[in-house]
């Protein structure tokens, strides 16, 4: 029997794209990916400068896209964006506050005239505050929004230590579920409306269950925070014999049993160390003493070992060889089998066709 191909769930959907750099960008690849028509707008004379900075993360984040070389300085070829406009449910634009306002092309002028518009403005700090034209990439946004003072090392200073531009890929997660949270908000209004999304704000509202941790458990300086966050007992990457390194996070009780099942962690082992908060206090000697175990074993036998006992482990994988990991390449997450090919949107759904977009677009200049 042959199913009907199912439509994508955001078909029909025209979205006018003026971000770039990165949040942006990736945020609309989404959009993309689950079957909106995105139209980027570049500037002249040579478009996002992702694509001449990094040609790479250009392509991955604007596959699928159309591409129209604009100068908005220009009333004509400003008069051909309008029209597209027109015809668009979303727009979508990361300048600093008051850019758009200047070209006539901000979310109250473009509103006026077409009240269905959903307008998302991208930013570090958003449209108003004393931040407001402030310039800033993802390390002042973790900065200002508390993630980087508890970051880092135990006992060290302030660190960038996560190796994903988390607040940019935050701000266009939360801009991909408002927009989309908008969307559906309209079907029973008639109204859009303006998103006001700011790249700080975001990564502040990840904070929320770090605040409130802390708030129940009465750490208010920063040191007794970073000391809650950053140790925990038999949680953390943990070299092995071969050179690899294995993931463990044992942190619940039973897996904590489970732990000590598979592995000889005397003097820990025994009754007095079978509550979390107990461990918490020698968190760093218990993890020593877990390092000195893990060190003894090959990474491929330390795993299938704590497989067998239950306990929560994976193998810090890396990059070049995440394509060929059988645990995503039976899933089918990847355009193809090579190394360091790009991610397929992670959520199955009907409509959504795998490996669908193609390459980057080129660029068309406007008309006008």
């Amino acid at each position: 029997m042959t199913h009907p191909v199912a439509t994508p769930p955001l078909a029909g959907i025209v979205v006018v794209d003026f971000s770039e750099l990165l949040p942006g960008p990736f945020f609309t690849q989404n959009l993309a990916e689950l079957g909106a028509r995105v139209i980027k707008i570049e500037r002249p004379p040579h478009g996002d400068n992702v694509r001449r900075m990094g040609p790479g993360v250009f392509e991955a984040v604007n596959r699928g896209k159309q591409s129209l070389l604009v100068d908005l300085k220009d009333e004509a070829q400003r008069a051909e964006v309008r029209a597209l406009i027109a015809t668009a449910d979303v727009v979508v634009e990361s300048y600093r506050p008051g850019v758009m306002a200047r070209l006539g092309l901000d979310a109250e002028s473009l509103r006026a005239e077409f009240p269905r518009l959903v307008y998302v403005s991208l930013s570090g700090y958003g449209q108003q505050g004393p931040w407001a034209d402030l310039p800033g990439h993802d390390i002042n946004y973790l900065g200002a929004a508390g993630v980087l003072a508890v970051s880092g090392v135990p006992g060290g200073g302030p660190a960038q230590s996560f190796g994903l531009p988390v607040a940019d890929l935050c701000g266009a997660m939360y801009a991909l579920s408002s927009t989309l949270a908008a969307l559906l908000q309209r079907q029973h209004t008639g109204q859009g409306q303006h998103l006001d999304v700011a790249l700080a704000d975001c990564a502040l509202h990840w904070m929320n269950p770090r605040l409130g941790a802390w708030r129940s458990s009465g750490d208010a300086d920063l040191e007794a925070q970073r000391e809650a966050t950053l140790v925990k007992a038999a949680y953390g990457a943990f070299l092995c014999r071969d050179g690899k390194h294995l993931s463990v996070a044992a942190l619940e009780d039973h897996f904590w049993a489970r732990l000590c099942e598979a592995l000889d962690l005397s003097p820990y082992g025994d009754a007095a160390f079978r509550s979390h908060g107990a461990r918490k206090k020698v968190a760093p000697a218990i993890n020593a003493r877990l390092a000195e175990a893990l060190a003894a074993l090959d990474a491929d036998d330390a795993f299938a070992l704590l497989q067998r006992h239950d306990v929560p482990v994976a193998p810090v994988v890396e990059p070049a060889a995440l394509a060929a990991l059988p645990q995503f390449a039976q899933r089918g997450k990847f355009e193809g089998d090579a190394a360091l090919a790009l991610a397929r949107y992670p959520v199955p759904m009907a409509g959504v066709v795998p490996g669908g977009l193609g390459g980057a677009p080129r660029l068309d200049s406007a008309r006008g």
